[in-house]
């Protein structure tokens, strides 16, 4: 049975769950019903799209065949899922669940072991990349689980993504995206370092870019973030907030090895001084903001 047959639910439609949805909508599955704790925007985008606003947990997963959840962190998502009263587990025998925030291995582990126990699945869905390919359906995604499950909805995650990789069992998809994002994140401050320093020195700083860019300086954050460090334009793509929560998921991953990662920390300590500041919020190229003399506080 194509997954385009089956009834399509949504849990967090913020900036990226949202896009997912336009874009699933637009390639012609069946959206029964989004909901977010922020229950305008699941509003403003049921009516957009057509489909209902489920005002419940349960009411998702009465609505739908599959659910797709991107929740913020670990306690959002055990909150969806084990909360008394209300949650996606009731009802859930024979429902697929998708989850595609980053979030710590231990908490995809505890969601499988739970949904075997009631006759449902799960899966990992971490993705990479942003707002603009959850939009177009090109999504790098990771993903994490049983192998049968994800044949099963193979055809629905290769139309949210331009590369699909499947890693292997529960937790494992997502320790692999806190290294991604851990190893993104420490390119991201040591470019704004880079930066920082240059401009201290009174540098052309598009010709230091040029440079960057042909030298073993060069990395994918410096062709998506170095104009927006030079520019301050930090609008959000993935937040320095997130940066940190990541950031701190990869440390506690290592930790659990016993490998030592001072330059994760660092970069840690300086998306939690982002968010200290006031300044989670912003994109995190935001981060040059504590390298680039007189910038800061007053961002």
């Amino acid at each position: 049975m194509s997954t385009k047959e089956k009834k399509i639910g949504f849990v967090g439609v913020g900036r990226m769950g949202a896009n997912m949805v336009r874009n699933l909508k637009d390639k012609g599955y069946h959206i029964s019903c989004v909901n977010d704790v922020a229950s305008e925007a699941a509003a403003s985008l049921a009516e957009e799209i057509g489909c209902s606003h489920a005002m419940s947990l349960s009411e998702v997963t009465a609505s739908s065949d599959v659910v797709i959840t991107v929740v913020t962190n670990d306690a959002a998502m055990d909150a969806i899922f084990f909360s008394e009263g209300d949650n996606l587990f009731q009802g859930a025998a024979g429902k697929t669940f998708i989850n595609c925030a980053t979030l710590s291995p231990e908490i995809h582990i505890k969601l499988e072991e739970a949904a075997a126990g009631i006759g449902a699945d799960t899966l990992e869905g971490c993705m990479a990349s942003s707002i603009t390919q959850a939009r177009e359906g090109t999504l790098y995604l990771m993903i994490g689980g049983k192998e049968e499950v994800f044949q099963e909805v193979k055809d629905l995650l290769e139309d949210l993504s331009v590369n699909l990789r499947f890693v292997g069992g529960a937790g494992k998809a997502a320790q692999v995206k806190a290294l991604v994002n851990m190893v993104m994140n420490i390119n991201t401050a040591a470019l704004a370092e880079g930066l920082g320093i240059g401009d201290a020195l009174g540098l052309d700083l598009e010709m230091l870019c040029e440079i960057f860019s042909q030298t073993g300086a060069n990395s994918r954050v410096l062709e998506t973030d170095a104009e927006d460090m030079l520019l301050r334009d930090h609008e959000c793509y993935f937040s320095s907030d997130h940066a940190a929560k990541d950031s701190g998921i990869a440390i506690d991953v290592a930790e659990k090895v016993g490998v030592e990662v001072p330059l994760a920390k660092a970069t840690l300590g300086q998306y939690q001084k982002m968010v200290n500041l006031g300044l989670g919020e912003l994109d995190k190229s935001g981060v040059a903001e504590l390298t680039f003399k007189g910038r800061g506080e007053k961002s």
